[in-house]
């Protein structure tokens, strides 16, 4: 399959957009965890094995991939939704696309992901996630485990959202609750994972459970990393037929 790729700045930040051979009319919107970055050339979706294999699948489904460097690690600033907005509708504008985008996050992916949820669901047709940070502040307490990790995570924080370090943990927000009636599916990861599904996914399944918002979660082993591009396509294509 031939791929053709463009890459454009907004923001000063590196963009890019995958036109698949075959398009089937939907845009998708990746947004990445904590290594992924977009430069003029390249992209971690472009470079890792495992994350090349499940952005030539879904290519080949006839999707548009489109995604930014979104400032590095973000996790969830501001700034970086802001951004991922003007992306979305920068990529309607210039693509021939059905106006309402599918969303693939990874990681803090989610944090950005969950905020287009609240101030943009009607853009939105369906959500999928894999292994995702939901709740920032959260995960800041799990990084206190190990001191290293934590500084980190807190000098990344502090400069993501533009504050200083010593405001970093009453800055960072907590899981987020909104009624947006877009369709979720989360992929999480058994066993040890980075961002634990008791802090996560499992919360969120379940406040959104409370809310009557369902959201499914498939777990799955870590030999099936990136193996699920149909299942990903499958979940999408029961919305397709949406306004």
């Amino acid at each position: 399959m031939s791929i053709q790729r463009r890459f454009f700045q907004l923001d000063d930040q590196w963009c890019i957009i995958h036109l698949p051979e075959r398009p089937n009319g939907f845009a998708l919107l990746i947004i990445g965890d904590a290594n992924h970055f977009v430069n003029e050339h390249t992209s971690f979706w472009i470079e890792h094995k495992g994350r090349r294999q499940l952005l030539c699948e879904l290519l080949e489904y006839g999707y548009t991939v489109f995604y930014s460097h979104l400032y590095g690690r973000h996790w969830g600033s501001p700034k970086a939704v802001r951004l991922a907005k003007q992306l979305i509708y920068y990529v309607l504008k210039s693509e021939i696309l059905n106006n309402r985008i599918y969303i693939l996050a990874e990681g803090m992916g989610a944090l950005v992901a969950l905020q287009l949820l609240e101030t943009m669901p009607k853009q939105i047709r369906a959500l999928a996630m894999l292994s995702p940070c939901l709740d920032l502040r959260a995960q800041l307490e799990y990084e206190k485990e190990n001191e290293f990790f934590y500084k980190r995570m807190k000098r990344e924080i502090a400069i993501a959202y533009d504050i200083d370090e010593a405001n970093v943990e009453k800055a960072a927000p907590s899981l987020l609750i909104a009624p947006h009636q877009v369709p979720i599916k989360i992929w999480q990861l058994s066993g040890i994972a980075h961002y634990p599904s008791s802090l996560h996914c499992r919360k969120y399944e379940q406040w959104m459970r409370a809310a009557n918002d369902n959201v499914h979660v498939i777990y799955y082993l870590p030999e099936k990393r990136y193996q699920f591009s149909n299942a990903i396509h499958q979940f999408y294509q029961q919305y397709n037929e949406l306004p």
